[in-house]
């Protein structure tokens, strides 16, 4: 940048002005008590003012070329951000009985355990549940903490959503195996999509989309949130997805719009609700975060911060103790966590 804001400096210099004297430029350091021609006096006058001038024009050249270089680098992070190899990795949550837990899931929706990890010096055990490979479909991180068995779901989070063949044949095998039916299938209001809602044994609701065969079976995660507009404006520009589509159902009045970094019917997307009047949901502490992959954690939390369109880096960019994985962690304006994972870095783990 220096050397920029130099090219464009004036090049005025004292040698660039003709003075009324040959004298050396010691002349003009004068006592106070000699008096100084009127020529001289002008001279000095003139330089002092060339200088000033000579002064401003560096300063503003000086501070023109660092805003512009300033806005054009946020304007490339910004840019890099649409351009960045992003996916939803997995989503987080905490259930009170893993086992169980893991049996409904398995056994009820067809998912498959991917794998588990134990840390008992911290007290909680994962276990990874999708229905692909880590590294090319996204997946459900269920933990259980030592001792805990029950959570608060809260009024905020909304729902998972997998897509299915036959949800008349889904939900029949659900009710048979005890699970909890709290919507039968049928068109969705407004549309006609056939739809159908259960609870799993902790009560996070699954909504069950009707669908031809889907590369990405687990495909929504539904939150709520307080202001529509602005939550759209934060996914977009500072995490980089694309709005894919909005519906407004004035007669149940709410509003959803549907982000992600790929069409809904090939990849997982995020749903958010807006109703009518409601600014603030409770969160609970059962639902945690959605992890997404990123080729640069640094650049993630730099361009977020320039955004400027809300939200919160609760963890700087930088790895893990122990597992050397680079992450980074903002909360989005309604409070919803997410974690920025590295690409690399995450294959290594998967490893």
């Amino acid at each position: 940048m220096a050397s920029s804001s130099s090219s464009l400096r004036p090049s005025l210099t004292l040698s660039s002005f003709t003075f009324s004297s040959s004298r050396p430029l010691s002349f003009f350091h004068l006592p106070s008590t000699t008096a100084v021609p009127q020529s001289h006096s002008f001279g000095l006058k003139a330089s002092r003012l060339f200088r000033q001038d000579a002064t401003r024009m560096r300063v503003m050249a000086t501070g023109n070329v660092s805003q512009a270089s300033t806005a054009a680098s946020s304007e490339n992070l910004l840019e890099w951000v649409k351009q960045d190899k992003r996916r939803l990795l997995h989503v987080v949550y905490r259930v009170g009985d893993l086992d169980r837990t893991i049996k409904f899931y398995t056994e009820c929706l067809g998912m498959k355990l991917l794998r588990k990890r134990d840390i008992p010096e911290e007290k909680y055990t994962n276990a990874f549940l999708g229905y692909g490979p880590e590294d090319s479909h996204f997946v459900i991180e269920l933990t259980y903490n030592y001792g805990v068995d029950k959570y608060d779901i809260g009024s905020g989070f909304g729902h998972f959503g997998i897509a299915v063949d036959d949800i008349s044949k889904t939900v029949e095998l659900i009710r048979a195996k005890g699970g909890k039916i709290t919507r039968e299938p049928g068109p969705v209001k407004g549309g006609n999509t056939v739809i159908a809602f259960i609870e799993d044994p902790d009560g996070y609701k699954f909504e069950l989309l009707e669908r031809g065969p889907s590369p990405e079976p687990l495909c929504q995660v539904m939150l709520r949130v307080g202001d529509l507009n602005r939550s759209i404006q934060f996914y977009e520009k500072a995490f980089g997805m694309e709005l894919l589509r909005t519906r407004d159902n004035p007669e149940y009045k709410y509003t959803i719009a549907m982000l992600g970094y790929g069409p809904e019917d090939k990849s997982a997307v995020l749903e958010l609700t807006y109703n009518y009047g409601v600014t603030e949901y409770d969160k609970g502490n059962a639902y945690a975060q959605i992890a997404i992959g990123t080729d640069d954690v640094y650049k993630t939390a730099e361009a977020i911060k320039l955004a400027g369109v809300g939200g919160k880096i609760t963890r700087e960019p930088g790895p893990i103790p122990g597992i050397n994985t680079k992450i980074t962690a903002v909360l989005d304006p309604d409070g919803w966590k997410t974690v920025f994972v590295d690409n690399v870095d995450f294959l290594k783990e998967l490893e």
